[in-house]
């Protein structure tokens, strides 16, 4: 076992569904609580807060974890620990999620306040790639559940910020699939596209292939989740023919209730069939699974060999936002022997 755990770490990866704000162990969280809360929560406190039993409470220990991210030395904290752990791991690139929707509902819908909080996250990638080789990009996340113009408050900033921060690579939509798809979002998408941003997109996690159909047809060129996929098979042959990348996180789906197991996760039958598929962690601090324990999961449970764990990294790299060249220069360092 210690084997080929050593040989996960080694094998350079990128992770491409990852919530900054789902990175926030219960520890770093008693730690801001202390900087901002008169009553601060306690350790036991924290560690009930992440042990919640279904998809909705999720959500709901997100938004309580979200408020403690008041200032840009917060969000700089949560972002270094984050991409030291990523590090840790062997994850050589990562495309990380920024709750910006959430950030615009509780602070009383004012973007003004981002710039500076943003200023916190840059620095932390800049001493990320200084100091560990780690590079990032960042998605803004709008959320779907809240209204549409609220969602194009999001994409209008990242594209408004992309001219000064290039790492800002693209938008995505989070939230509840439950209470609102994919097509209002239509317009917001063919203009994120236009001003130069890619396009991501939570789909099929909590719904059926018909939200994954959706996703795909507002331009969405990767999809988070995708669970639901299963049920389709001109829908699997879409995702195949067009090579579209598919961000799957089993441990996060087996938490939130929406998949019954690892074992039973539709990610072995999507690799089979030859969909570009990588596997992420999504909120590892809420789930007890990084993206190191995904790989392993992948080998223990549903069989994984070597060169298919070496397939998977490959995956992350060439679905990734990366630009072609450095995108080579990884995939010939995957192919090496370890």
């Amino acid at each position: 076992m210690d084997d080929i755990q050593s040989f996960i770490r080694r094998l350079p990866k990128a992770e491409l569904h990852l919530h900054l704000e789902g990175t926030i162990t219960p520890a770093t969280l008693v730690e801001l609580s202390a900087r901002h809360d008169a009553k601060p929560i306690t350790q036991s406190e924290a560690d009930a807060l992440y042990q919640f039993t279904d998809f909705t409470g999720f959500i709901e220990a997100f938004k309580a974890v979200t408020h403690q991210l008041m200032h840009a030395e917060d969000y700089e904290l949560a972002a270094w620990r984050m991409m030291q752990h990523l590090a840790e791991q062997g994850v050589v690139h990562a495309e990380v999620f920024i709750s910006v929707g959430v950030i615009y509902m509780w602070r009383n819908h004012d973007l003004a306040c981002f710039e500076p909080i943003f200023e916190g996250l840059e620095r932390a990638r800049l001493r990320a790639e200084r100091e560990i080789g780690l590079s990032v990009y960042w998605i803004f996340d709008a959320v779907r559940h809240f209204t549409v113009p609220e969602a194009e408050r999001v994409f209008e900033k990242a594209a408004e910020m992309r001219a000064e921060f290039p790492s800002i690579i693209g938008i995505g939509l989070g939230g509840d699939e439950r209470r609102c798809g994919s097509e209002p979002f239509r317009e917001l998408y063919s203009n994120a596209r236009a001003a130069g941003l890619r396009l991501t997109n939570h789909a099929g996690e909590t719904t059926g292939p018909e939200a994954i159909w959706e996703a795909l047809s507002i331009g969405s060129e990767r999809l988070g989740h995708v669970l639901s996929a299963l049920e389709d098979q001109n829908l699997l042959q879409e995702l195949k023919t067009r090579s579209v990348g598919l961000e799957l996180n089993p441990s996060s789906n087996v938490r939130t209730g929406v998949c019954p197991s690892f074992a039973a996760h539709p990610l072995r039958r999507y690799f089979d069939a030859g969909l570009l598929v990588t596997i992420n962690s999504d909120d590892p601090a809420f789930f007890g699974s990084d993206i190191a324990n995904e790989y392993l999961l992948a080998h223990t449970e549903q069989g994984f060999t070597r060169d298919e764990l070496r397939q998977l990294a490959a995956n992350s790299v060439r679905a990734s936002f990366l630009p072609a060249a450095t995108k080579d220069s990884w995939l010939s360092k995957i192919a090496q022997p370890y």
